[in-house]
């Protein structure tokens, strides 16, 4: 796979200490650290290695990654593992894409507490899929499902929401049946809508009240407990965006796309187009007009702002698991679930990824595809002849991908 010709790296390169020094007062330690870590990635600043073809000598410079989950060029592995572990996970039935999406003032509100509004969130998707499905009138069964934060839109601003994948069905209450949902329809979106703002706004108020949230700036005023009521009183009003697609056309169009959706932050490499004068421009897909492509262009500032509104507090999960894929009890759920769908039990554990040690040979049992070949005579094989210590040492606690 080619290279994209730019990279977010880049433009931290270029205009990041014009950026730090600028914003000294408001950046936290967290954005410092990865703004550090985007831009050693794979450079000598990080270290690495020299590996020559052992059939016709070419060698090249292999620099080590940063593992940070909010680089662009550290996710391939991590994408690859994660979609071989839920390979086995699949049922033999439709799939669902759900989108739950907090209004701008929450958006708003979620900006200044991060953790705890994404916490409340998952937390409100959650208690909203699983009791509605349970309920006799819509599916009446136990559901399982994943959901992944996402915190940006197209444009790069601050848009939270959760993308649901969600198994057409389900198991009945004593556990002896699949409940599947009808035909291309999951649950009414007008009834998830309702219970979802209901829901969360009653977790939020609990936050209030308990002195987990914090405002600051044009929020200050919400500190006050009668404003913080007044703020909400719209947003009690208006219907709250619940999307749901149509259902998946099978299993490897799940893994298709859910392999799109999670271990990806803000924006990829390959969306960058132009980095010059002080702006950097990049494509976007403009979901209000048709989902047309268009190009829009920024104040490098400015681009580096957006970027980091979506900078995920330290050890925060992303990816969350419910029902009857929740962790404590998925395997003996799924095994159930495939019984009751007449499908053959799951095959035995592959563990050959996770127990070889070098990323290299990971990387190739899980795609398929080989960073030990040569990429000149595509006969003999790279080796690493040299190592190459870094040239200064890494920024202390580099938050690792905690998805």
């Amino acid at each position: 796979m080619e290279r994209p010709k730019l990279e977010v790296a880049d433009i931290l390169r270029r205009y990041g200490d014009a950026y730090r020094a600028e914003h000294e007062a408001s950046l936290s330690g967290t954005q410092r650290r990865i703004m550090r870590a985007i831009t050693a990635c794979r450079t000598a600043a990080l270290g690495g290695h020299v590996e020559a073809c052992d059939a016709c000598g070419h060698q090249r410079i292999s620099y080590n990654s940063c593992r940070n989950r909010h680089c662009p060029k550290c996710q391939s592995l991590a994408r690859a593992q994660w979609i071989e572990d839920r390979k086995s996970e699949l049922l033999d039935c439709p799939y669902f894409h759900v989108v739950f999406t907090l209004p701008e003032e929450i958006a708003a509100i979620a900006y200044q507490n991060k953790a705890v509004v994404y916490r409340l969130l998952f937390a409100a998707t959650a208690e909203t899929l699983c009791t509605i499905a349970a309920d006799p009138r819509y599916l009446g069964a136990e559901i399982g499902f994943f959901a992944v934060l996402h915190t940006w839109g197209q444009n790069l601003m601050h848009h939270p929401h959760l993308h649901c994948v969600v198994p057409g069905g389900g198991l009945s209450s004593d556990g002896g049946r699949w409940v599947a949902c009808r035909p291309g329809f999951f649950l009414p979106v007008r009834v998830l809508s309702r219970f979802f703002r209901r829901r969360f706004l009653e977790l939020l108020g609990q936050a209030f009240h308990s002195g987990e949230l914090e405002f600051f700036s044009a929020l200050e005023s919400l500190r006050e407990r009668k404003a913080f009521h007044r703020y909400l009183d719209p947003v009690r009003e208006k219907e709250w965006i619940v999307y749901a697609k149509a259902p998946f056309a099978g299993p490897e169009q799940v893994l298709d796309y859910v392999g799109r959706y999670t271990h990806r932050v803000a924006i990829s490499n390959n969306r960058l187009l132009d980095i010059e004068d002080g702006h950097v421009t990049f494509r976007w897909r403009d979901y209000r007009d048709g989902d047309a492509q268009k190009v829009m262009t920024l104040e490098a500032a400015e681009f580096i702002r957006r970027l980091l509104l979506h900078v995920l507090p330290p050890g925060f999960q992303r990816i969350r698991y419910f029902g009857f894929l929740g962790n404590r009890r998925r395997q003996e759920k799924l095994e159930q679930c495939r019984r009751l769908l007449h499908m053959d039990p799951a095959a035995p554990e592959q563990t050959d990824a996770a127990a070889t040690p070098d990323y290299r040979d990971r990387y190739e049992v899980l795609t398929g595809l080989s960073l030990h070949e040569c990429p000149v005579c595509r006969r003999g094989h790279m080796l690493p002849i040299e190592q190459l210590p870094p040239s200064r040492p890494p920024a202390p606690s580099i938050p690792l991908d905690t998805s």
